[in-house]
């Protein structure tokens, strides 16, 4: 990725900004979705391979490649190129904006994220039709990544979507973690929760999956649409108790659970579910995979690195002050790592919604380190989401440093205030801290990263 796309107006002061851009840079293109499907997918006279696991192209009669999830164009274009003539068809969902070049003969659909619409259910509509005739002699290549759950709808029986809508907006303010959200979106959707595979069998199907969730469960990213699913219907009925949003949800919903949770809805297929014994899922790359290339090339860079975690998660705010304790050690003792210092994080955290706004999880977490990081000589923490957006905005992420607060308080912001109404975009934004590298086409989570120099 052209690393000038990640320099903010602090980066481009600051004496090491253009370093610190390369080394996101780097994270991003070791995740690059066109680059790992080729790694993947390999085709040769005799056989399609797959990860190492090879098709024989005489016991295949079609290859059909559908999916879902932001990196969609870019896997598309990439696995078109790689089958050529052995395609006979296809449908991806992407989010609006997502749509690259083309994808050659499979059809790009665009669809709203992260709160589905109408498009995302037409959408869903065709890549069923197209699954409709997968025969036992066709092999189905389905392209998973990060946004496919929202872009990837088709509501359970009885279920609106206007009721997805609904408590779709209400699980993404309520502080619930992405499996814990995951969990009722499968069992209110009939293509999630092993429904894609279900719907191809009892063609093989082969997924290649880019993963935007912590520790790579395969059945929670994008709500596993291939993968067998371990919740129950009384398990989303309780994260709904959990957050306090059995009075709020929709009634249609409500009465789905409930009667799936007393054995009158078909559950999701689960572990060993014959119509999942001829699928093959592989994830082809992470964000793990994107810490350690940012770590190698601040290394190049001559910087001393840590990777301290790729679980992060919980409350945004509270990861940011923990980030920020840790830029003082630093500046204070040289631990965790001396000066010159790249500390790596990834993971996911979670924004609970007390005020009306504007920002996402990466910029509140960066808001709630700048009163912790005044006055920190040659400190910068970076946030960003891998691909390109961080909530209902057009940034990805922020920078902070030790002279943030000080430029803050000259132009009249208070972080405490912005913090206490989920405002950060709109702290950053006249400080021009806040990351727009636009779409990346790729989806890993999010990272941040500590520089001390």
């Amino acid at each position: 990725m052209d690393y000038s796309r990640l320099l903010t107006d602090t980066l481009r002061a600051h004496p090491h900004g253009e370093t610190i851009a390369r080394v996101l840079a780097a994270a991003l293109d070791a995740v690059e979705p066109a680059a790992a499907v080729r790694a993947a997918l390999h085709v040769d006279d005799e056989a399609i391979t797959i990860g190492g696991v090879r098709y024989q192209r005489a016991s295949i009669d079609r290859v059909l490649v559908v999916g879902a999830g932001k990196a969609g164009a870019p896997m598309a274009a990439a696995a078109a190129q790689a089958l050529g003539g052995l395609l006979a068809g296809g449908a991806v969902v992407v989010k609006d904006g997502h749509t690259g070049d083309g994808a050659g003969p499979i059809t790009l659909l665009d669809a709203a994220h992260p709160v589905p619409d109408e498009r995302g259910v037409t959408a869903s509509r065709q890549i069923a039709a197209l699954l409709a005739g997968a025969g036992e002699r066709d092999l189905v290549l389905a392209l998973i990544s990060g946004g496919g759950s929202a872009l990837l709808t088709a509501p359970a029986p009885g279920v609106s979507l206007a009721d997805i809508q609904q408590l779709t907006a209400l699980l993404l303010g309520c502080g619930a973690s992405i499996g814990e959200i995951n969990t009722l979106r499968k069992h209110l959707d009939n293509v999630k929760g092993g429904g894609l595979a279900r719907m191809a069998a009892p063609a093989r199907v082969a997924a290649l999956i880019l993963s935007d969730v912590v520790g790579s469960p395969l059945d929670v990213i994008a709500s596993g649409p291939t993968v067998a699913d371990p919740s129950t219907y009384a398990d989303a009925l309780g994260t709904l108790e959990r957050y306090g949003l059995l009075g709020q949800a929709p009634a249609p919903v409500l009465e789905h659970l409930r009667r799936g949770a007393a054995g009158h809805a078909e559950e999701t297929p689960k572990p060993g579910d014959p119509a999942l014994a001829r699928v093959q899922n592989l994830i082809i790359g992470s964000n793990p995979l994107a810490a350690q290339a940012a770590l190698a090339q601040a290394q190049r860079a001559g910087l001393r690195t840590l990777l301290l975690t790729t679980y992060l998660q919980g409350e945004a705010r509270e990861a940011g002050r923990l980030l920020a304790a840790v830029a003082r050690e630093i500046a204070a003792s040289g631990s965790p790592l001396p000066r010159p210092a790249c500390v790596v994080l990834g993971g996911e955290t979670t924004v609970t919604l007390r005020g009306d706004g504007l920002g996402g999880r990466n910029q509140e977490l960066a808001l709630a380190a700048v009163a912790d990081m005044a006055g920190l000589p040659g400190v910068a923490l970076v946030t960003l989401a891998t691909d390109g957006g961080d909530g209902p905005t057009d940034a990805a992420g922020a920078v902070v440093t030790g002279e943030t607060l000080a430029r803050a308080q000259a132009l009249g912001l208070d972080p405490a205030d912005h913090l206490a109404r989920n405002d950060a975009y709109r702290f950053f934004a006249p400080l021009g801290d806040l990351l727009r590298p636009g779409p990346t086409n790729t989806n890993v989570n999010d990272l941040a990263f500590l520089f001390a120099f």
